[in-house]
């Protein structure tokens, strides 16, 4: 009877055995890209390329949000070089970054707090009273409103009460205004009503409204973008804009989805077997930094194909950032209430 007993006992940890290392193969892309050594290479290859880090799309601003959210060590001295840089272009033009793109303002907040500075008192200027001027912000389109909310919530600023302005913002308005421009698939578009959905444009207003999500209007429109974006999925994982798949539109995803706490493998976002870490890795190039657009594929504008893009490498670096934050239960990619 004890043998049998005994022998039972040994199938059945075979057995368990068995499972357990059949679902060890089952990997993240985590794993299976070894994403940590990426973002050291591409942290290094940034650094390099980019020495002086300045108030800029390019080259600046997403440069030093995605070194300082990667949880790697950045000798300070970098960070401070692009805050001496603020300060210099704020003095120069008395607290002026552009006179009608008003995300710089915002990109930079979004920066500044990233690297643990007050965006409330830079050289003495407070770049949140920007954001206070609901007009200014709104005049870029989408893009305005999209990233004000963005920069508020990173670090939960109050929109400061500016006696000057037209018409004061609040937030509440800028997500009226970003919910009046959802197209009827559900998507959004940089170009306006009459386009198309755009991955990208999509991807990033979710980013803004993934904090809002328990408002039920909110909800309603995230449901139906996060819908769209499944919808409008490749084949290879990926996602193309402007004509091309490129890789920008496929980063733009993964942050949607890592800000809603949705997992970047949901199988809403699995097709033909690829996920969108699948996709993005094919842009990336050894080394450190990632292409526009594949080599021999179909260019849309933008960079040449097949060559390593200093705006691809900026949003290739927070995609990954922002994917592997999430697989380790951090704070996502904008929530920077855990920086000090």
């Amino acid at each position: 009877m004890k043998n049998k007993v005994k022998n039972l006992w040994r199938i059945t940890f075979l057995i368990i055995l068995s499972f357990s290392l059949i679902s060890c193969t089952v990997t993240t892309s985590s794993t299976d890209y070894n994403i940590e050594e990426k973002i050291v290479e591409t942290a290094k290859f940034m650094q390099e390329t980019i020495p002086d880090p300045t108030v800029s799309s390019i080259g600046g601003d997403w440069t030093i949000m995605s070194l300082a959210r990667a949880d790697i060590e950045i000798h300070k001295d970098y960070f401070e070089n692009y805050y001496d840089n603020v300060v210099s272009i704020l003095e120069e033009n008395q607290g002026i970054l552009h006179e009608r793109k008003y995300t710089e303002y915002s990109r930079a907040i979004l920066a500044l707090t990233a690297i643990g500075k007050d965006p409330s008192d830079v050289a003495g200027y407070n770049l949140l009273e920007k954001l206070a001027d609901y007009e200014k912000v709104i005049f870029q389109g989408i893009n305005g409103p999209t990233f004000a909310l963005l920069a508020l919530d990173s670090k939960n600023y109050e929109i400061p009460l500016v006696p000057e302005v037209k018409i004061q913002a609040t937030r509440e308005m800028y997500i009226d205004n970003i919910l009046e421009r959802q197209l009827p698939d559900g998507g959004f578009s940089i170009a306006g009503d009459d386009a198309p959905a755009d991955p990208d444009m999509t991807g990033m207003v979710l980013q803004a409204l993934s904090k809002y999500k328990d408002m039920v209007k909110v909800k309603d429109a995230i449901d139906k973008a996060v819908e769209c974006l499944s919808k409008l999925q490749l084949e290879d994982g990926g996602y193309e804009s402007w004509g091309a798949a490129n890789s920008e539109s496929v980063v733009q995803v993964i942050m949607a989805l890592t800000e809603l706490g949705i997992d970047p493998n949901d199988s809403r976002f699995v097709k033909s077997e690829k996920t969108l870490i699948d996709n993005l890795m094919t842009f990336y190039v050894d080394g450190g930094g990632f292409m526009h657009i594949r080599e021999g594929e179909k260019e849309n504008g933008g960079a040449q194909a097949g060559l390593v893009d200093p705006m691809a490498t900026d949003q290739g670096m927070y995609g990954i950032v922002g994917y592997q934050r999430y697989m380790n239960n951090m704070n996502s990619f904008y929530n920077m209430t855990d920086v000090n």
